[in-house]
């Protein structure tokens, strides 16, 4: 079967694996249906992974699959099945995975496309602990952007951030695939929406999503268009995660007691806190990453009900992969690149 691998740094090629051997106790064979590509493979792509690695690397960390066979044990899950991948390798057996708080893992083996072999494959063996059942409307590409693009806003947003109707979020990168999701799960809570984009195109299809302020962060300081729009009051919650280059702006937008979530730092790991403002201003910082399973069931039943949708800038190959990741290192994109496999 085809599988995209990863050779060296921003080498990939489609090579010839092996295909799986019939599931074992507790695993289902997986068909993949898509895969939505994330800045997670421009890092891994580019080399930045944060833990030793071994390639050729199979790529692709969000991906949806069809059921083909159910190994001994497996109950719930059926022949034809459309199911979203969970994209972490979790034990199962700690207390938080017995929880459900399958982020915190305490024995998390790693990433599907970045530690791990992922998903860029016809096909795969899973647990199908690991898998989330599509409920009827949703197709390959809405079960394919439920664990990472809606999952994480998620889990971001009504998890850790604690949004409410009626508050007011700034959302950075409004063009990308986590910011398109939280424009419209903010929008439908009846927030007010304020985001930022880099063009004048992206300005309008952030509009259509149902932003109500959409800032060109080349033309205007963000922080200072905000301030205005909120009567320098501040938003109630900085939906971040670009990082180093609007940290310190994300800062000043904050209202007395606002909370800060982030996600990512595609611009830089590391920054300055001022610690006067965090403290004497009560700002709440908090730091997310994945999702639980549940948050990935919950954006696909949001999706069936027409609430959101997935933005989707382009579909391609296994041949248009190298164009599409310089074009996502780029921020030259609005929503998700999906890549097809079947």
């Amino acid at each position: 079967m085809r599988a995209l691998q990863l050779i060296e740094d921003r080498r990939l090629e489609t090579v010839d694996v092996a295909l799986p051997p019939p599931p074992s106790l507790g695993e289902v064979t997986l068909r993949i249906k898509a895969v939505a590509l994330n800045h997670i493979d421009v890092w891994g792509w580019r080399g930045m992974a944060f833990a030793k690695r071994r390639l050729p690397l199979t790529i692709g960390a969000e991906a949806s699959g069809e059921v083909e066979a159910v190994g001994p044990g497996v109950s719930n899950l059926l022949p034809g099945q459309l199911v979203s991948i969970y994209g972490a390798r979790t034990c199962g057996l700690c207390r938080a995975c017995r929880e459900g708080r399958d982020n915190l893992c305490e024995h998390v083996s790693g990433v599907h496309g970045f530690h791990l072999d992922g998903f860029a494959q016809e096909k795969i063996n899973l647990p199908a602990r690991l898998l989330v059942p599509a409920p009827p409307g949703i197709d390959a590409i809405g079960a394919a952007v439920a664990p990472v693009t809606f999952g994480t806003v998620e889990h971001m947003l009504f998890d850790n951030a604690q949004l409410e109707p009626g508050e007011t979020i700034l959302v950075h990168a409004g063009g990308s695939g986590i910011g398109s999701a939280a424009i419209q799960l903010a929008k439908k809570m009846g927030c007010t929406v304020i985001t930022t984009v880099g063009s004048e195109a992206k300005m309008e299809k952030a509009k259509a999503l149902g932003a109500d302020h959409v800032i060109n962060y080349r033309e205007d300081r963000f922080e200072g268009v905000t301030r205005k729009l909120t009567k320098k009051k501040g938003v109630d919650v900085v939906f971040e995660h670009v990082g180093a280059d609007t940290w310190a702006g994300s800062m000043l937008c904050l209202k007395r007691g606002g909370r800060l979530v982030t996600c990512g730092s595609t611009s830089g790991v590391s920054t300055q806190i001022n610690l006067m403002q965090l403290f004497q201003q009560q700002l709440k910082l908090l730091g997310s990453f994945g999702c639980r399973m549940e948050n990935m069931a919950n954006a696909m039943q949001k999706m069936a009900a027409g609430l959101v949708h997935p933005v989707i800038d382009t579909m391609v190959d296994f041949n248009g992969i190298d164009t599409a990741l310089k074009r996502m290192e780029g921020r030259d994109v609005f929503g998700k690149i999906i890549l097809t496999v079947d």
